[in-house]
């Protein structure tokens, strides 16, 4: 039996590439004999450089630039031709503080403006920005602070927000109701961004804030729409370069991995993206997470055969780190799915 393993990142703790051979390893205890294809995978959010500098190849350049709180950080700029691929989570990733110190009420957008006037400086034609996974909520108010008098820098350069998620800015579901809480936003918090967002949108363009994707990254799809930018789908431009739909094809069975499987997840993210390949090629597909927050017939509602959580294995009371979980769960998944 053949089986792809086309993970996303698993929470902060796992890379892609990593849960993939956490998933290989547990897999090949149970079912020793299964040709195994690891592909991690990206929907614009943290690992996208990662993926696809594995995908495509290229060049990478290191430049520094401010981090959501000020500090300066390390960010890539990979070039394929004359495209180049940033990430915004590089800059500006949730990853880059503590989580005592998360507050997307302080955290700034800025590093990734200047990620931007570094990649257009390298007289690129087109630069992509995966968007996701960030610390900030500012609505790419920052981002568009770090180009204030510079924008003609990027004359000629066609714009690209690959983003994590359809949201927009605002709303239930937008920057600040939607993904501030899990940056450290409570209530009052929430609505304070809500408000600032919304005046925000007042000020440029509001008829961009209701746009698919507006509200992606705390709001940098927003400011990346603000610049003209196209807005793609992150995980089908990772799908497209990584040849997923041919390496489904030439599977039995697709598995997907992620760190919370819920509601969002089910927006265009890396578990939807896997499914409908495996649909297209009638193959089934498994998740494996390390909680599942969707019931079966969301489940259903696209496509995923079957979703298994780390939450509900019995591992006794010594600590497990990640990695090892994943590879327990996949191991006893293996049993029910291997043939």
């Amino acid at each position: 039996m053949k089986v792809l393993v086309a993970p996303d990142r698993c929470g902060v703790e796992l890379a892609a590439a990593e849960a993939a051979e956490a998933v290989a390893l547990g897999w090949s205890r149970s079912a020793p004999y299964d040709e195994l294809d690891l592909l991690p995978l990206s929907d614009g959010g943290p690992g996208f450089v990662d993926v696809l500098g594995t995908a495509l190849g290229g060049e990478v350049g290191v430049v520094t630039v401010r981090g959501p709180l000020g500090d300066p950080v390390p960010a890539r700029l990979l070039q394929v031709g004359d495209t180049i691929y940033v990430e915004a989570a590089e800059a500006v990733g949730l990853h880059l503080v503590a989580a005592p110190d998360r507050d997307p009420i302080k955290a700034s957008s800025y590093g990734v403006g200047e990620l931007v006037l570094a990649a257009a400086a390298t007289g690129a034609r087109r630069v992509v920005v995966g968007v996701g996974g960030t610390a900030t909520t500012d609505g790419g108010r920052g981002l568009m602070a770090a180009l204030e008098g510079r924008r003609d820098e990027l004359a000629g350069v066609e714009l690209v927000a690959a983003t994590a998620t359809d949201a927009p800015l605002m709303g239930h579901s937008g920057a600040a109701h939607g993904f501030a809480a899990g940056k450290g936003a409570g209530r009052a918090a929430r609505e304070a961004l809500e408000t600032a967002l919304r005046e925000w949108a007042t000020e440029t363009d509001g008829g961009l804030a209701v746009r698919p994707g507006a509200g992606a990254g705390g709001g940098i799809g927003f400011g990346l729409l603000l610049l003209g930018a196209e807005r793609v789908n992150g995980t089908e431009l990772v799908a497209e370069a990584t040849r997923l739909d041919e390496r489904v094809r030439a599977a039995d069975l697709a598995v997907t991995a992620l760190g919370i499987f819920d509601w969002e997840s089910l927006r265009g993210r890396v578990v939807v993206g896997v499914t409908r390949a495996a649909q297209r090629a009638g193959r089934p597909t498994v998740v494996l997470a390390e909680r599942v927050d969707v019931g079966r017939r969301e489940l259903a509602s696209v496509g995923v055969d079957a979703a298994y959580a780390a939450d509900d294995l019995s591992l006794g009371d010594e600590p497990h780190t990640p990695d090892e979980r994943l590879a327990v769960l996949a191991a006893r998944v293996a049993r029910s799915w291997s043939q």
